[in-house]
């Protein structure tokens, strides 16, 4: 059987050092990481070459609101390839005023089983 080796050089975003990361893989399976000055690194990069993800931050619009949007994030980390997904989503969402930090704006984004929370309180326009 004929051994398909590959390495692949990353920046890890486990941690501010930002270390230079070499993931070594054989047949699609990681075999070593060098590099990393913390445990994070050999995490993140062993994730990243095997199944990425990413924390998704966006804005939504509010209505009612003292201002016309608020900021939103997925609760969790959400595969890769569904950024884009996820993104139009978030696009239909208007939420009403007042919203508060933690609360869902859109559940199971994009079918991830992941939600959008707000990252910020937004309060309710008050007329005169």
């Amino acid at each position: 059987m004929e051994r398909n080796t590959q390495t692949r050089n990353l920046t890890c975003i486990g941690c501010p050092m930002g270390c230079s990361v070499t993931v070594t893989m054989e047949n699609n399976e990681v075999t070593g990481v060098t590099g990393n000055t913390c445990k994070r690194g050999d995490d993140y990069a062993r994730k990243e070459v095997t199944h990425p993800t990413r924390i998704v931050t966006s804005s939504v619009r509010v209505k009612g609101g003292r201002i016309p949007m608020v900021s939103v994030k997925t609760a969790s980390d959400i595969p890769k390839e569904k950024i884009m997904e996820i993104m139009h989503c978030i696009d239909g969402v208007c939420v009403q005023a007042p919203v508060h930090i933690g609360d869902v704006v859109l559940a199971d984004a994009a079918g991830t089983g992941v939600d959008i929370v707000a990252t910020k309180n937004v309060e309710r326009c008050q007329t005169l």
